[in-house]
This record gives C-alpha cells, structure tokens and sequence, in this order.
C-alpha cells in the first residue's frame, strides 16, 4: 500500500509533465487529425496519414515548446 505522501508526488509530477508538454500533446492531435484527413483524401489510407501526423505535430509542437 503506498503512503499518500507518495501518491501526492506522483500527482504532482504528472500535473507538471502535463502542463509542461502541452504543446508536444496538442501537436500530436492536431497532428493525427489532419494526417488522417489528408490520408483518407488522397487515398493513401487514413491510418498511415494519422500515424505520419502524429509524429510531425508531435515535433512541431516540442519545439514550440522548448522555444517559449
């Protein structure tokens, strides 16, 4: 059984990995939504555009991140 001064840092380190990869999370949805979108209208397939998406909104958004 963990201790809740235990379970109160993981919260806490969750909370800071979240709000300070923010921008990393949006770019990958916004990333996988469009890639997706572009890859079903194409015809290349919508699960190869959304997995190509996701890394490159991923990117975008680590280095907008890592810049602000």
């Amino acid at each position: 059984m963990k201790t809740p001064k235990a379970i109160a840092m993981s919260g806490l380190l969750i909370l800071a990995v979240m709000t300070t990869s923010c921008g990393t999370v949006t770019g990958a949805a916004v990333g996988a939504g469009a890639g997706a979108a572009i890859g079903a209208g194409t015809g290349h397939g919508a699960g190869k555009g959304a997995l190509i998406g996701t890394g490159v909104g991923a990117a975008i958004g680590a280095i907008y991140d890592i810049s602000r």
